[in-house]
């Protein structure tokens, strides 16, 4: 069952028009391939916090059209006579070329997802289903740059929930994200005969700086307000930006409108490359979906996203959906590499995509992860209420100010969140107060309670008035 990438406006009315609206441009531009199953009136009607009735509306108006079919048993499809639109002609690229680069960092981390929920029968059950089907050639050395399974099942997925303008050619699987934006950080390195002037939002994850300067880049800190990056702070000689538009790290916040239009003109007009971290965008619980930047300029942007939140980061299955030049790069350093990543794994990961078991177990990590959510912000609004959270909308996160704490001591603080349980990281800005990183996808719901209270206590208890 698909999962979709549609917009609501609840103060416009007209809400089955709308959804109606939306669908049908996502069928009309492609996003929404023929035979693709759509998600149930009911989960749809949840997701978008509407009566199922306005999702029913919708979907008959679209079956009357001839866009979509539905079956008793069969649920609802794009109907199969529907021709995908113009379609996504790659857009003329711009860098390089290629090599490795990249450092492992194990552990429990607060945005690490719950290991216990990884979805061991599906995955079990695509295993299976694989090695009965899969021919005997499938088995040698794949295409460096992933198999044409698992790209055109991204390509397609990217296109519907990301609202991506990339075809399979432009997708790329590497290991994870920290080696796909290692590898367009070399291919930018050879490209230019020289070490890059990569931009980054400060404050960011401090684990990815010393992959970019390995990779061949100075890094550059560029100050984060309430709007995401300030674009106008960029340096005029960056050859390249990273940005978590969707859910910044780790303050949480949304790249505006404004800031997204300003970030892609500043490309266009210096020549520079935006590299997206896509880390979490899919796990968001209490906003409409926020399409990544590459859809807006594909030929500008390499959008980089793995399935290290969504299932497991020990699969190392990642991908890039980079500009033609750029993807023919990064796919030629893997072959120089490592030759590409499991055959077999890519194979699973292709089949649970394409049956639905993908969607259908993100949607249960979402809800899952809500009442986690949910549950350390009403404890942590109840036994330290001088602490102000932000970033709650999507993620495995939250992010608080360590300077609203009295005598505060942002170390000292985190050590008191691990002693009580809690996964809990300082992050330090150059542009800024310190700030502490709190994770809940692996503290149970029934447990938080306790854990704040004895966070409290470690703490010292202190209440500003």
């Amino acid at each position: 069952m698909a999962d979709l990438h549609l917009v609501v406006d609840r103060a416009a009315g007209g809400l089955a028009g709308q959804i109606a609206r939306e669908v049908r441009e996502a069928v009309r531009s492609g996003r929404l391939v023929p035979g693709a199953r759509l998600p149930a009136t009911r989960d749809l009607a949840r997701d978008l916090g509407l009566s199922r009735g306005v999702v029913v509306e919708a979907y008959e108006q679209l079956v009357a059209e001839g866009l979509l079919e539905s079956r008793t048993g069969a649920g609802t499809r794009v109907a199969a006579r529907v021709a995908a639109g113009a379609g996504r002609q790659p857009a003329p690229g711009r860098p390089g070329d290629e090599r490795e680069g990249y450092r492992p960092h194990y552990g429990h981390r607060p945005t690490s997802p719950d290991l216990g929920l990884f979805p061991r029968q599906a995955w079990l059950a695509a295993v299976r289903h694989v090695l009965a089907t899969l021919p005997n050639d499938a088995l040698d050395y794949g295409d460096p740059g992933g198999v044409p399974a698992l790209r055109r099942e991204l390509a397609a997925y990217l296109g519907r929930v990301r609202a991506a303008d990339v075809s399979p050619d432009d997708v790329v699987v590497v290991t994870g994200v920290a080696q796909g934006l290692s590898l367009v950080v070399q291919a930018l390195v050879r490209d230019r005969g020289r070490r890059i002037v990569l931009a980054a939002e400060d404050p960011t994850s401090a684990r990815q700086l010393p992959l970019f300067r390995r990779a061949g880049a100075d890094v550059v800190p560029v100050p984060v307000d309430g709007e995401g990056i300030v674009v106008e702070d960029l340096p005029g000689d960056a050859d390249a930006v990273v940005v978590t538009p969707a859910h910044q790290y780790p303050t949480g916040v949304v790249l505006s409108p404004a800031r997204r239009a300003a970030l892609v003109d500043w490309a266009a007009r210096t020549g520079a490359l935006v590299l997206e971290d896509d880390y979490d965008a899919e796990l968001r619980f209490d906003r409409d979906p926020v399409g990544c930047l590459q859809g807006l300029a594909p030929d500008r942007v390499v959008l980089a996203g793995s399935v290290s939140k969504a299932l497991a980061p020990g699969l190392r299955l990642g991908w890039i959906a980079a500009p033609p030049r750029v993807a023919r790069a990064v796919r030629l350093a893997r072959g120089e590499l490592d030759l590409g990543s499991p055959v077999v794994d890519q194979y699973v990961l292709a089949h649970l995509i394409d049956g639905g078991a993908y969607d259908r177990h993100l949607r249960r990590m979402r809800r899952e992860y809500r009442r986690r959510r949910d549950a350390l912000v009403d404890a942590l609004a109840e036994d330290l209420p001088w602490m102000t959270v932000r970033g709650i909308s999507a993620g495995l996160h939250l992010y608080a100010e360590v300077d609203a704490v009295d005598g505060g001591d942002p170390s000292g603080l985190a050590e008191a969140a691990r002693a009580a349980g809690l996964s809990a990281e300082v992050v330090r800005s150059a542009h800024g107060s310190p700030g502490l990183v709190l994770g809940f996808a692996r503290l149970p719901a029934h447990r938080v309670a306790e854990a704040v209270r004895a966070l409290a206590g470690n703490a010292g208890g202190e209440v500003r008035g």
